[in-house]
């Protein structure tokens, strides 16, 4: 019998249980603001300042980026930089 025990955090398991996912994400360097739109119809704002590659980025750069793990992160190949939608989650529940 196996002791492994699956033990998702609280955030966790919103987002591999109940499967919330990024869907897109719009990039305005000019207004320094990152929209992230989620699978259940939520928005997320950030600033690009507040990441320090994203902040140093082009906006060619900026716009070069990938949604990875099924839409758990992104990443940006030519900045070597990921965000994960937990990351993200967390700091909204940090706001509240």
């Amino acid at each position: 019998m196996s002791s492994f025990v699956n033990q998702y955090d609280p955030l966790e398991q919103v987002i591999f249980k109940e499967g919330l996912r990024i869907k897109a994400i719009h990039l305005h360097k000019d207004l320094d603001l990152m929209v992230i739109i989620l699978s259940n119809g939520k928005i997320l704002r950030r600033t690009i300042s507040q990441f320090k590659l994203l902040k140093k980025a082009t906006k060619s750069q900026l716009n070069d980026y990938r949604l990875i793990g099924k839409g758990i992160g992104i990443h940006w190949p030519q900045l070597d930089e990921d965000l994960s939608l937990k990351g993200f989650l967390q700091e909204e529940l940090s706001q509240v």
